[in-house]
C-alpha cells in the first residue's frame, strides 16, 4: 500500500539551505518578508512568539517543534515583542550562531531556526496538500533532529549534501506525521487520519493509472457514495476526482522531468486511455502542455 505523506515529501525534493543556533535576551524581533521557503524552529530552552500574517500569533515554550512548510512573511520575536520600529541587535558570534537582544544579559532563549527550499517543480501543487503550520510540543527527538541538521550543515564532510536532503526528509515526514491530523486544516494530513478516508486516499496514491470513480472509492471507505464525496471534500479540501487529477499530474511532471518516458507511456502510466486525453488534462491543470513543460525545464 501507497504511503502519501512520503510520496509527498519525496516529490517536494528538499534542499539544505540554512541553519542557525539562535540565543536571546530582552525584547527582540526578526522580520522576515518573501522568503517562499519552508521554515521551521526547535526550542532547546525558553519561548518565543511566531507571527505568521492572517494567523493569530504562535507562543513556542521549551520543547517546542514549528514547521511552516511554506512562508512568506513571518515574525520570530520575545514573548513580549519590543516596542516602536527600531529593533534590537542581531550579532554572529561565530558561523551558524546568533545573538538577539541584549547581548550581554543571560540567555532568555534558545533556538534552532532553519530554512530549506523544495526543487520540485511541482511545489505549489503538493504543498497545497499540506497543512500551512505545523506544531508540535513535548517531542524531543525534533530537537535532536534539526541539531543533526545543523551540526551537518556547519561541517565539512563528504557526502554533506545528501545526508542533509535525507535528514530534511525524515523531519518532514516526523512533522507530518506527528501533528495532530483531526485538527489540522483541510488536506491530505486530515485526510489520513480519518480511518475511512485514510483507505480511499491509500488506494488512490497506490493506482494512480486505475480509473477511479467515486461509487469504487466509496466502498473501500464503506460509505454511501454522497456521504463519502462531502467528507472528502470536507477534511481533504478537494473531491476525490480533484485530488486525484493532482496527485496524476504531480507523477506525470515528474516522469517528465526525467525524460526518460515518451508522452505515451507517461500517458498510460498516469491513468489516461491517449496522449491527446493526458495532454488537454495536463494543460488544463497546469497552464501549458506536457511538451511545452518538459522545453521550459530543459531551457531553465
Amino acid at each position: 500500500m501507497a504511503d502519501p505523506l512520503a510520496e509527498v515529501v519525496s516529490l517536494l525534493k528538499p534542499a539544505p539551505s540554512i541553519s542557525k543556533l539562535v540565543s536571546a535576551a530582552g525584547r527582540w524581533s526578526v522580520c522576515r518578508a518573501e522568503m517562499g521557503r519552508s521554515f521551521y524552529c526547535a526550542i532547546i530552552e525558553g519561548g518565543c512568539r511566531l507571527t505568521v500574517p492572517s494567523r493569530a500569533p504562535i507562543i513556542l515554550a521549551e520543547g517546542d517543534f514549528i514547521l511552516v512548510p511554506e512562508v512568506f512573511d513571518f515574525t520570530l520575536s520575545s514573548l513580549v515583542p519590543p516596542t516602536g520600529t527600531a529593533l534590537p541587535a542581531r550579532i554572529e558570534t561565530s558561523p551558524g550562531t546568533f545573538r538577539l537582544g541584549d547581548p550581554d544579559g543571560p540567555a532568555e532563549l534558545r533556538a534552532l531556526v532553519g530554512h530549506c527550499d523544495f526543487e520540485s517543480r511541482d511545489k505549489a501543487l503538493l504543498l497545497q496538500l499540506l497543512p500551512e503550520v505545523i506544531h508540535v510540543s513535548g517531542e524531543s527527538r525534533f530537537i535532536a533532529l534539526v541539531r543533526m541538521i545543523h551540526d551537518e550543515t556547519r561541517a565539512d564532510r563528504v557526502a554533506r549534501d545528501i545526508v542533509l536532503r535525507h535528514l530534511l526528509e525524515v523531519l518532514l515526514i516526523e512533522a507530518l506525521r506527528t501533528a495532530p491530523g483531526p485538527e489540522a486544516p483541510p488536506g491530505l494530513l486530515r485526510g489520513l487520519s480519518d480511518a475511512r478516508l485514510a483507505s480511499a486516499l491509500h488506494r488512490i496514491h497506490a493506482e494512480p493509472a486505475r480509473a477511479w470513480t467515486v461509487p469504487e472509492l466509496a466502498r473501500a471507505a464503506g460509505m454511501s457514495r454522497s456521504a463519502f464525496f462531502e467528507r472528502f471534500r470536507r477534511e481533504v479540501g478537494t473531491a476525490p476526482m480533484e485530488h486525484l487529477m493532482i496527485w496524476r499530474m504531480a507523477l506525470a511532471k515528474e516522469m517528465l522531468l526525467g525524460k526518460e518516458r515518451s508522452l505515451a507511456e507517461i500517458a498510460r502510466l498516469v491513468g489516461y486511455g491517449s496522449p491527446s486525453a493526458f495532454s488537454a488534462a495536463f494543460a488544463r491543470l497546469v497552464g501549458v502542455p506536457p511538451g511545452s513543460f518538459a522545453r521550459e525545464d530543459r531551457e531553465t
